[in-house]
C-alpha cells in the first residue's frame, strides 16, 4: 500500500520532474551548468548551487540516465509522506534541505582531501554534483531513527528488514564505495553527509521535542 502523497513531498517530486524535463527535452542543457553544484573552490561554483543541485539529475541517456531520478523519486515517495505527517511541514522541509546541504559540504570536504593528496584540482573543479540523493538519504536515515522497528521490504530481498539496520548499512556501504573508488561518478560521501544530518536531526527531535507513539 503506497502512502498518501503529502503536499511538500508532492511539490518536491513535481519540481524535480519538471526541471528534468526542461533541462533534457526542452533544449535548456545550460541548466546543468547553472544549477548543478561544483566544488566550492571551482570557478564554476555559485552559491545557489548548494540548494539547486538537489533538483538536477543525471542527463537522459548518459551514465545512469533516467534511473537516477526514478530511483530518487520513488524512494522519496515511499518514505517522505510518513515523515511529513509525523514531523510537520516545517521540520520536514528543514530535514530535507539541511540533509542536502550537508551532503554537498561533506562531498566538498572529500574533494579537498583528494586535492591535498595530490589530485589535479582541474579534474575536480569541472565535475558537477547533482541529485536529490543526499537529501533523500537524510529522509531515510530519519525514518530509520524514528521508526527503528518498522519492517521494510526491498526488491530482490525475500524477507523484511528492520529500519534500524538501514542507517548503518547505508554508512558502511557508502564508506566502502567511497574509499575504494568503486562505482565511480557517484558522490558516496554526499550520501553519508545527508544520512548523518538526517540521523542527528531526527535523534534530537525524538529526544527533545516530541514523542513517537
Amino acid at each position: 500500500m503506497f502512502p498518501r502523497l503529502t503536499p511538500i513531498t508532492r511539490n518536491i517530486i513535481v519540481l524535480n520532474v519538471l526541471l528534468y524535463l526542461i533541462s533534457n527535452f526542452v533544449m535548456f542543457p545550460k541548466l546543468y551548468e547553472i544549477f548543478s553544484a561544483f566544488y566550492v573552490g571551482s570557478p564554476y561554483f555559485r552559491i545557489w548551487q548548494v540548494i539547486t543541485h538537489m533538483f538536477m539529475h543525471a542527463p537522459f541517456g548518459q551514465g545512469i540516465g533516467i534511473t537516477h531520478i526514478l530511483f530518487n523519486m520513488l524512494t522519496l515517495f515511499s518514505f517522505g509522506p510518513v515523515l511529513e505527517q509525523v514531523l510537520g511541514q516545517k521540520k520536514y522541509m528543514l530535514l530535507y534541505f539541511a540533509s542536502g546541504i550537508a551532503a554537498y559540504f561533506l562531498n566538498c570536504a572529500w574533494n579537498y582531501f583528494e586535492i591535498m593528496q595530490g589530485a589535479n584540482p582541474e579534474d575536480i573543479y569541472g565535475i558537477p554534483m547533482m541529485g536529490a540523493s543526499g537529501a533523500i538519504f537524510g529522509v531515510v536515515a530519519a525514518f530509520s531513527t524514528l521508526f527503528p522497528d518498522s519492517k521494510l521490504f526491498f526488491m530482490f530481498i525475500p524477507f523484511p528488514i528492520k529500519a534500524k539496520y538501514l542507517l548503518p548499512g547505508i554508512i558502511v556501504i557508502s564508506l566502502y564505495l567511497g574509499f575504494s573508488g568503486s562505482m565511480g561518478g557517484i558522490a558516496h560521501f554526499a550520501h553519508i553527509g545527508g544520512a548523518v544530518a538526517g540521523f542527528l536531526m531526527a535523534r534530537y527531535w525524538k529526544n527533545n521535542q516530541f514523542r513517537i507513539n
